[in-house]
């Protein structure tokens, strides 16, 4: 690692000395800037219906929170709300619906407001985060390095990468809370968000000096970085340091080299790398399959994609609605429309929603080769499924 690389990491996390301040990384060109808060305005009776249905959703949701089960144990609705809120842009209610929470005993609880600062993070609105990272002490609630993560973590999901620097100089000099080997591991995140790769790596020899060893999360968040990004030799670098250090890769390790195999049309070396997967008992997970899969259909190459699928289904995992929708189109294109009915089928069985044209494609092709019968049990199925109603006709009947 240069010295100059070092130095800056180490000012990071290590703010009582002076540093060089840490250059900014362009951020990637797939990142959007989140968006900033939209101002808050009165609803009028000209507004839309859908305004007035999150009005609603919020007021509910405010009156939920009076329920303490409520606050602890549907910690999905809140994800769900906010989300929801923040995809119509409505970010004064998200505001609205986490400043009430202030008014409950809960605030008190470090892992309570740990869960609304990231709410903050994962809608964009970082300053909300940060305000309510600094207004902790006021509502008589302690701040050790989980608040110090999750506000690092509001940080990366609102993509404010610059503000990794500044938080990371301040805090634990003001606050005497040190990083952890989560604090890292998201500064790791960090710099491969912004396509800083070196830093990222980097990072690691930092932690070592601070007494802390990285983890199977801090490699594989380095693993998907580089193979997202088709840098093939440092990610062998990484499993060197793996092996070196004992750190026991699981699928997830091995899955974005699946996929920049497949990306690159590299099948064959796909195929040998899922087989050593097998070698090694790591038991390739959905994605793994998925990704092969992928390759072969893209390759057009059914017969291949038939074996692997019939694999994954062999070893219990329920596959993706793309999987479905690939292996189901390709079906078609070849006329092996035996498979594309069991694809349906199975679909069906699985309560996975795919495409109504993919199906209707199948109904078509089991009625060209007079399979009438078949044909009639699809359309059938789709009708009284009991999760969703697929509009299938028999050719006859369009």
């Amino acid at each position: 690692m240069s010295s100059s690389v070092y130095r800056r990491l180490h000012g990071l996390f290590n703010a009582t000395k002076i540093t060089p301040s840490l250059p900014k990384s362009p951020k990637p060109a797939t990142a959007a800037p989140a968006p900033a808060p939209a101002p808050a305005r009165s609803l009028s009776p000209s507004d839309s219906s859908d305004a007035k249905t999150l009005r609603i959703l919020v007021k509910k949701f405010k009156k939920a929170s009076d329920s303490n089960r409520f606050r602890h144990r549907n910690l999905r609705s809140y994800e769900t709300t906010v989300r929801r809120l923040a995809s119509a842009q409505k970010f004064s209610d998200i505001e609205d619906i986490i400043e009430h929470q202030k008014k409950y005993p809960d605030i008190t609880n470090e892992g309570f407001v740990v869960r609304l600062i990231c709410l903050y993070g994962k809608s964009g609105m970082f300053d909300h985060a940060q305000k309510l990272f600094d207004e902790m002490p006021q509502l008589k609630c302690e701040r050790t390095v989980m608040s110090l993560n999750a506000l690092l973590s509001a940080c990366v999901s609102a993509k404010k990468f610059d503000k990794i620097e500044e938080l990371l100089k301040e805090i634990p000099e003001k606050l005497s809370i040190n990083p952890d080997r989560i604090s890292y591991n998201t500064v790791i995140k960090a710099f491969c968000e912004m396509g800083s790769f070196d830093s990222a790596y980097s990072v690691i020899d930092e932690m070592e000096k601070n007494g802390l060893e990285p983890d199977l999360i801090t490699f594989n968040t380095l693993l998907y970085a580089f193979y997202r990004n088709d840098r093939f030799g440092d990610a062998e670098k990484v499993w060197e340091l793996m092996k070196e250090k004992n750190v026991v890769p699981n699928a997830r390790s091995y899955n974005p080299k699946l996929r920049a195999l497949v990306a690159g049309n590299r099948i064959s070396e796909a195929v040998e790398l899922i087989e050593e997967i097998g070698i090694k008992e790591i038991k390739p997970d959905v994605y793994s399959y998925s990704a092969l899969i992928k390759g072969f259909y893209d390759n057009g190459m059914l017969e291949e994609a038939k074996d692997w699928y019939k694999k994954m289904a062999k070893n219990n995992f329920k596959t993706q609605q793309a999987t479905f929708t690939k292996l189901g189109s390709l079906a078609c294109e070849k006329g092996d429309f035996d498979f594309a009915l069991e694809l349906c089928k199975e679909a069906i069985s699985q309560r996975c929603l795919v495409y109504s044209s993919m199906m209707q494609l199948v109904v078509d092709g089991l009625v060209k080769e007079s399979k009438m019968e078949e044909a009639r049990e699809l359309v059938e199925l789709g009708k009284s499924n009991g999760y969703f109603h697929y509009k299938l006709k028999m050719p006859l009947e369009v």
